[in-house]
């Protein structure tokens, strides 16, 4: 029956004709597999416990069925009054962006009869009660935002809550949101409708499903976690040093090797920053995802990548606890403090110096998954995961839909044993090897070999303090002073560019040119590593020092060189 679904198309769904023309809108031909088992399950009142990997479509499988019935409601009963209806609970604030941008996409020729908001850590509670005055059909947010406001009286579920949905509830629970989960439930009416999606089902989810689902559906379509090596391809190299990592790195990016967006994710915030600085020593435009910003700055810097304003950011997946969080009782409606203090997980030793004080980890903070970057080509994992989820979350964030991705992997020797732990698992999932070895030929990049060491040396602890100090200083000053005139003048806030060099560290502009000698041979007539800088065109949509966005039609060129006597072989995925 799915199968059939799934070839047939959304038509035959028995959806709304008002979300029949969204989903065209929106260039959705036919459902994804998730798509095509939940939303009929779901329009018929089941309870789901659904497994969707990243990418897979899963906003859409819970967003049209749960639209669809707030229309049938509202339409069957005219006088019913004007209530939350249905609450979307997700385990970040970015990601509560991204879901109510997609509901109210899907919603786009019913907006007149349903209402999103999203509720989240960027504004104060003050701000977000006119928002709940008005009666919102649908409410997405936080757990701990939500209660917030239930315990302040400004939101209520009870009596008319018809559907909740707690979407990544694998990773609602790796937040610490449990507590907030059990105690929201106590304000909800005793029938209501619930769809728990996750991308892993664990033992830990058995407990949450046991007091939200009631006789539920399992709906577990027969995908892969990740797609197959047709869509996606994934390699791993073996780095002797840390050096060899650094050195690696700048040559893909400095000699344009890397083509198209790329996401690098490494182990820590700090390291993130030394990431970034090094990038800088090469004239290499880099965005940190700094956990520590307010979520509205976060969101407009991916805002801002998913435009094409800049091509990479570096990124840490320090999202959960470093500890198993206490449950203590807390006040309701007090804020959430993090779980951790420092952001000092994953550091090297003597790293504590680099941490700038009293600049707590936004708990609601989340960007390895569910955070929706557009047109990744690459993603580069600079850190080997800790995990085989996150290494499948991180990779997530490249071939999403139908677009292809290649993935990357470098590994030092004492992260062999995860990367090994993560090769075994793939390959017993797959029933093959999925990591391949990433053949590159590590003496024809020799000649940056000094570059990289003064690079590296001049980006040290103390610049790596300084730069995360200066970012906080200026969010300070763009959060302050210049709030309401960038309300009043919106298209002066593309100055705020957040790849903009933090220069802690003593930039020699040499570093910035490649000569020709120092490309290797096999490369040059490929490599790219002085690039034309672009003039911005004159009128409303110039961009205020951006590039003009590449788009979804720069090919990823192929990390492995060409081999000799074949210089135009890179061309291509590799």
């Amino acid at each position: 029956m799915a199968a059939e679904m799934e070839a047939k198309g959304f038509e035959h769904m028995g959806l709304d004709g008002r979300l029949l023309r969204a989903v065209a809108e929106l260039g959705w031909a036919v459902p994804t597999a998730i798509q095509a088992r939940a939303i009929p399950l779901a329009m018929e009142g089941r309870d789901l416990l659904a497994r969707a990997r990243t990418g897979s479509g899963k906003t859409g499988a819970y967003g049209l069925p749960v639209l669809h019935k707030l229309l049938g409601i509202k339409e069957a009963s005219p006088a019913v009054p004007q209530a939350v209806r249905a609450l979307v609970l997700v385990p970040s604030a970015e990601l509560a962006r991204q879901v109510g941008h997609t509901l109210r996409r899907l919603a786009a020729f019913c907006a007149r009869q349903l209402r999103v908001a999203e509720l989240c850590g960027h504004s104060d509670l003050a701000e977000q009660r006119p928002v709940l005055m008005e009666q919102p059909d649908i409410v997405v947010g936080t757990p701990g935002r939500v209660l917030a406001h239930v315990a302040g009286h400004s939101l209520a579920l009870r009596p008319w809550l018809e559907l909740l949905v707690l979407d990544e509830a694998d990773l609602l629970l790796s937040f610490g949101f449990g507590d907030d989960i059990r105690a929201l439930l106590c304000h909800m009416p005793k029938i209501y409708q619930a769809l728990l999606v996750s991308a892993t089902l664990n033992p830990e989810l058995e407990a949450l499903q046991e007091l939200v689902l009631h006789n539920p559906v399992q709906v577990l379509p027969p995908e892969p976690r990740l797609p197959g090596s047709s869509q996606l391809q994934q390699f791993q190299l073996r780095c002797p040093t840390e050096e060899d990592k650094f050195l690696l790195l700048a040559a893909l990016l400095k000699l344009r090797l890397l083509r198209g967006r790329a996401l690098l994710f490494v182990g820590s915030l700090a390291r993130a920053f030394r990431v970034k600085l090094f990038l800088e020593q090469f004239g290499i435009a880099a965005c940190a995802l700094n956990p520590q910003l307010p979520a509205r700055s976060r969101c407009h810097v991916i805002a801002q990548f998913n435009r094409g304003l800049y091509d990479y950011i570096v990124a840490t997946d320090e999202e959960g606890p470093a500890e198993p969080p206490r449950h203590r009782p807390r006040r309701a409606g007090t804020a959430r403090k993090g779980d951790k203090k420092g952001d000092k997980k994953g550091d090297k030793k003597g790293d504590k110096k680099t941490q700038p004080p009293q600049c707590p980890q936004d708990p609601e903070f989340g960007v390895s998954r569910g955070i929706d970057f557009q047109n990744v080509a690459a993603v580069i994992n600079f850190d080997v995961p800790n995990s085989v989820e996150t290494y499948i979350h991180r990779v997530g964030r490249t071939a999403r839909g139908d677009s292809p991705g290649t993935a990357l992997t470098l590994a030092l020797p004492d992260e062999l044993e995860g990367l090994r732990r993560i090769e075994d698992t793939l390959a017993a999932e797959n029933g093959q090897s999925m990591l391949q070895p990433y053949e590159f030929r590590m003496e024809e990049i020799e000649t940056l070999r000094y570059r990289c060491r003064d690079a590296m040396r001049a980006v040290t602890k103390q610049a790596v303090r300084e730069a995360r100090l200066r970012e906080l200083r200026q969010e300070l000053l763009n959060c302050e002073k210049l709030k309401v005139y960038f309300e009043d003048n919106p298209r002066d806030l593309q100055a705020l560019r957040h790849d903009r060099p933090l220069h802690p560290a003593n930039v020699q502009p040499h570093m910035g040119h490649v000569p020709e000698y120092l490309v290797p041979p096999s490369l040059r007539g490929i490599a790219d590593p002085n690039p034309k800088k672009r003039k911005c065109p004159r009128g409303a949509g110039a961009r205020r020092g951006g590039r003009k966005p590449r788009g979804s039609g720069n090919p990823l060129q192929s990390f492995r060189f060409a081999r000799r006597g074949n210089k135009r072989g890179a061309k291509g995925t590799p």
